[in-house]
């Protein structure tokens, strides 16, 4: 039933890009065969051993393939260590306000309910640029019947969680501070300067978890707003408004971590207000989709666009971007 509800969506949303094609907002519902990067679901583990390899590198898992979990209210669950990585979230970065890129460039309100972004081509050097961001709850392996465990696949429906138009401090810098006021410490060329560590670590591997504040070679995760100070290109900013949007989300409470050493963490997801770079990937869906297994399917937060990026934006109906939220899961399941 789940992946007949899913398929009617997707032929809605197919309707929707027809109908919708002719105005400034651009994009297409994620096709699961053709646009989506399988691969990046890998690798698979079991305690610390790979069931299934993947050419993507992975976080750290249990040491051990059994785990055990409390049960209400009384008893414990024996399970496995389950180590996969998940699709869970679709990301619109767009200029215009209410573009749903990703729900097939549908214009949800016309453009005096917010004024459209820019990018400040005057200076290349100096130039910014100002995005809206729109989060969804897309747990795609759940509609799909892939390792649906109930205690380890992210459930529910498609779902807007979040519009950045909405949100008074997606726009303004003092209030974003109220949200992120460690920034203060971080606005200086010493912190920047050690993101060069975190760019170099994003392409041999992961992310420098410690260097939260760093977004690799994108720049720095604050503020944590629409606001890109050195706007390099399209690709570059889109994607870094997708590695800010999912620290907010974790420093709102909205987004939960669920790793563990151990049997008791393996059981609960819990609240990180850091965002654990390492334990996301992303992919482009909008508007060209990196759905190939290589090196170009999806990618670490803070890695570089630089090798992927290029024929990734073009004018007028290649300026809107969407993205796919991948993220690491660690489960007792059973």
């Amino acid at each position: 039933m789940r992946l007949v509800n899913f398929f009617l969506m997707l032929i809605s949303c197919l309707v929707m890009t027809f109908s919708y094609s002719g105005n400034l907002c651009h994009g297409k519902f994620a096709n699961p065969i053709t646009d989506i990067c399988w691969s990046c679901l890998f690798p698979i583990t079991i305690g610390n051993a790979n069931v299934f390899s993947g050419n993507q590198p992975d976080t750290a898992n249990p040491s051990l393939p059994i785990c055990t979990c409390p049960m209400v209210p009384a008893g414990v669950r024996i399970g496995i260590s389950l180590g996969f990585w998940e699709p869970v979230a679709l990301v619109d970065v767009t200029r215009h306000p209410y573009c749903m890129v990703n729900l097939g460039g549908l214009q949800l309100a016309s453009g005096q309910f917010g004024a459209d972004g820019e990018v400040d081509n005057s200076d290349p050097s100096q130039g910014g640029s100002f995005y809206y961001v729109h989060w969804y709850k897309f747990p795609l392996m759940y509609w799909l019947n892939i390792l649906t465990d109930l205690f380890c696949v992210e459930k529910g429906d498609l779902d807007i969680a979040y519009l950045t138009e909405l949100d008074p401090t997606w726009h303004d810098d003092e209030l974003t501070f109220l949200l992120n006021p460690e920034a203060l410490l971080f606005g200086n060329m010493i912190a920047q300067a050690a993101c060069s560590a975190d760019s170099i670590a994003t392409l041999a591997g992961l992310p420098i978890d410690t260097l939260f504040w760093c977004a690799g070679s994108q720049g720095s995760m604050y503020p944590l707003n629409g606001v890109v100070q050195e706007h390099i290109g399209g690709v570059q900013a889109s994607t870094l408004m997708t590695e800010r949007m999912t620290y907010k989300m974790h420093r709102e409470g909205l987004l939960w971590d669920s790793i563990g050493q151990n049997s008791p963490t393996l059981c609960y997801q819990y609240p990180s207000p850091i965002i654990p770079k390492s334990r996301y990937r992303y992919q482009m869906i909008n508007p060209i989709p990196t759905a190939s297994g290589g090196e170009d399917g999806c990618h670490a937060f803070g890695h570089s666009t630089t090798l992927w990026g290029s024929l990734h934006e073009y004018p007028y109906a290649g300026e809107d971007f969407g993205y796919l939220v991948w993220r690491k899961r660690n489960c007792c399941a059973g």
